[in-house]
């Protein structure tokens, strides 16, 4: 019951109005939320989510990043404590979520379908 209520609330969150309220986000790692304007500490879990870690890591978004295999208490507050602590972060982060709102992702892709379509 207490689970499905933490999916019930969690699905009602505006995560665009609640992420830059918070010094830093501890997520999965997945593409939705990786740009979130605050530094990030991914901890990923499935599918294309290891890719984001790095990508962010390099970007200077996040000080890195623990696959969920290699969770640990004191890793994770390191993490979450270079996380809030180094601004360059926090810069980095809004940088990077100003660069992802300006991009037209969907359209880009239609064009891509477009022209794979187009050359058959």
């Amino acid at each position: 019951m207490a689970g499905e209520a933490a999916t019930e609330l969690a699905a009602e969150l505006d995560l665009l109005w609640l992420f830059p309220k918070m010094a830093a986000v501890l997520h999965h790692a997945g593409a939705g939320t990786t740009g979130a304007g605050v530094p990030a500490v991914p901890v990923p879990t499935l599918g294309d989510q290891p890719f984001w870690p790095r990508r962010l890591a390099g970007l200077g978004v996040s000080p890195g990043h623990m696959p969920m295999s290699e969770l640990s208490a004191d890793r994770l507050a390191d993490l979450i404590a270079r996380a809030v602590t180094d601004r360059s972060h926090r810069v980095r982060a809004r940088a990077f979520a100003t660069r992802v709102d300006a991009e037209d992702g969907s359209g880009a892709i239609a064009q891509a379908v477009e022209r794979v379509s187009a050359d058959r």
